[in-house]
């Protein structure tokens, strides 16, 4: 089956259908973060390293790293951003940038493979972006749409990225190196957002055999309760293929979900990363005669199996 590997310097994460799910932390990006983006454009990082570290913390696997700021230099800032973040943390990292030149920067000082964020199946987008990342062994986001828009019908989406991936081989990048984004939309905007993606999401897995990325918190823009819908959403595209997603991993219910969803994927054996993070702890005053005298009792006893 189809790997994705992405690294640091120091460390590997692997995308993939039968691998645990990958949570990419979305919250280094000043894309509607104002006291963000004014503290960024003015040299002030001090919250990035505390939401990378926070991340981190959460439980998210990779980074993204974004330093779109209106009239600021934004290649210089997002190469300083990853050479801090990068030293602070071994998470690789997902280069999130819609300048060429921004994508240029980072890559340039990066340290390790990354993931770069974005192309488009846009004839300009295809021969600027795909070049950098074979230059750089980097693997990309595929984000399905072009110079017609976004449709809302799933199958040509899939049509647009089977392009991307046909001319990424055209450049010696190997599909195993393009992460599709199938676009989620709004569902409270458009009612059958989520059964598009679903639909997509088969066929990526299944015809074209690449693994997937999406903004995740997208599907519930505008929505009260956001994270029920968010979780349930992936839940659902995990099922369907999906391999990884950019979210907030701060958001407890989210990771619950996409916890829940590996154990029913069987990619958590013995649900032991469950158990692990979610088991009751000791009863307060239990002494070790006490555990001792339990333990006892289970292992000479007789243990029925379900």
């Amino acid at each position: 089956m189809t790997d994705t590997v992405i690294s640091s310097a120091t460390k590997e994460v692997v995308i993939g259908f039968d691998r645990p799910f990958v949570i990419i932390g979305e919250r280094i990006n000043p894309t509607g973060r104002k006291i963000l983006a004014a503290e960024m454009a003015a040299g002030d990082f001090t919250r990035v390293s505390a939401d990378a570290l926070a991340q981190i913390a959460a439980g998210a696997h990779m980074l993204d790293v974004n330093a779109g700021i209106p009239l600021a230099d934004e290649p210089a800032i997002l190469a300083r951003t990853i050479k801090l973040v990068q030293s602070i943390t071994d998470a690789p990292l997902c280069i999130d940038s819609s300048i060429v030149a921004a994508l240029a920067a980072g890559l340039a000082v990066y340290q390790g493979k990354a993931l770069v964020n974005s192309v488009t199946g846009e004839e300009e987008r295809l021969e600027t972006v795909l070049p950098l990342v074979k230059k750089y062994g980097a693997a990309v986001v595929a984000i399905s749409n072009d110079e017609t828009g976004i449709s809302e019908d799933p199958d040509v989406r899939f049509g647009i990225a089977k392009k991307i991936v046909e001319r990424a081989a055209d450049h010696g990048i190997p599909s195993c190196d393009v992460v599709v984004d199938p676009l989620v939309m709004p569902i409270g905007a458009i009612n059958q957002a989520g059964v598009q993606v679903m639909h997509l999401l088969r066929r990526l897995r299944g015809e074209l055999k690449v693994n997937s990325t999406c903004g995740a918190s997208n599907v519930s823009f505008g929505l009260p309760q956001r994270d029920g819908i968010s979780g349930g959403f992936l839940t659902m595209a995990i099922a369907c293929g999906l391999t990884s997603a950019i979210t907030n991993p701060l958001h407890a219910d989210i990771m619950k979900a996409c916890m829940a969803a590996d154990v029913m994927m069987g990619h958590d054996p013995d649900c032991a990363r469950w158990i692990r993070a979610f088991r009751d702890p000791p009863a307060a005053g239990a002494t070790a005669a006490t555990e001792g005298a339990g333990r006892g009792r289970r292992e000479g006893g007789h243990r029925r199996r379900v």
